[in-house]
């Protein structure tokens, strides 16, 4: 009974909220370790779990009480959001007179600030893809898009042809976040030029290797860029630049702490992103202003 709710329950975050493979993956891990969890206690179905239960199971995945590993305070607050959904699914459906997870809440998490690197050290990045061949002038255009528009690695690599535009008045690509959630984003010269550069010179023989395919970034077999392979592209470049600790979202933090830096209102920010509260975008604002301590410090004569 457990695993027929816990099915439907994975089928309509798939399927009506839209959530990634990753996520949904992420959840079915998650909520198999609470279903066994609930076995033990002699619970076959979301109508018998209690709120006991679910603190229970709440305490047991931070120390590994219940026989598995012991969660970081990040995957532990995850594991609790998915069950929370899952019992707020079963309410909604029916199957369940109460929510007994209610007033379970997640453990809170330090924040931490996002890894941002200077524009100087975009540029070497950036000075450090060629434009010799196929594959530099792809690998080009995709960390000038990134860092232009501020898009996440699987937004980037899952463009189609038809979702950039490049007019004259106004380039931009239509990008698809979390919950395939849609946002078009502008986009620079620098960005343009090289998209079209790679759309001109490079896409063309990667696509010959193919089958077809709508993808706009390509790899060596004409298939669509992966993830994976995108990252090795971006960390390649950096560890030529001698820019350390680089990580997937360097680039798209880095656009925000730069936009910010430079005067944009943090809502308009907040819009590129594609973030759906202002308060996520808002932990950008503490990075300038560090940046903005900084400059005060070394510049004021009574700073200190």
């Amino acid at each position: 009974m457990l695993a027929d709710e816990r099915d439907a329950y994975l089928a309509h975050v798939t399927v009506e909220r839209g959530l990634s493979e990753h996520t949904v993956a992420a959840y079915r891990r998650d909520l198999t370790r609470y279903s066994h969890f609930l076995e033990t206690r002699d619970r076959h179905a979301l109508g018998e779990v209690t709120r006991a239960d679910v603190s229970a199971f709440a305490q047991a995945i931070g120390t590994g009480g219940d026989g598995g590993r012991a969660l970081a305070p990040a995957s532990a607050s995850r594991t609790v959001v998915a069950v929370r959904g899952w019992h707020r699914f079963a309410l909604a459906e029916g199957w369940t007179a109460d929510d007994p997870s209610h007033e379970v809440k997640p453990r809170a998490i330090p924040q931490r600030l996002p890894k941002a690197i200077s524009t100087d050290d975009v540029a070497r990045i950036l000075e450090q893809v060629g434009d010799d061949g196929p594959a530099p002038l792809r690998d080009r255009a995709l960390l000038e898009l990134v860092y232009a528009s501020g898009a996440r690695i699987s937004e980037a690599i899952g463009l189609d042809v038809d979702d950039v535009s490049l007019a004259p008045d106004g380039a931009s690509v239509l990008l698809r976040g979390k919950g395939r959630k849609e946002r078009v984003v502008p986009v620079g010269g620098y960005a343009v030029e090289a998209i079209e550069a790679y759309l001109v010179r490079a896409r063309g023989p990667l696509a010959h290797a193919g089958r077809g395919t709508p993808a706009l970034f390509l790899n060596t077999r004409g298939g669509r860029l992966s993830r994976q392979s995108a990252w090795a592209i971006l960390r390649a470049a950096a560890d030529r630049a001698g820019v350390p600790e680089v990580s997937p979202h360097t680039l798209r933090h880095s656009f925000a702490t730069h936009l910010l830096a430079g005067g944009a209102d943090v809502r308009v920010v907040q819009e590129l992103l594609g973030h759906a509260s202002v308060t996520t975008t808002q932990i950008y604002t503490a990075v300038t202003q560090d940046a903005l301590r900084e400059a005060y410090i070394a510049a004021h004569p009574r700073a200190r």
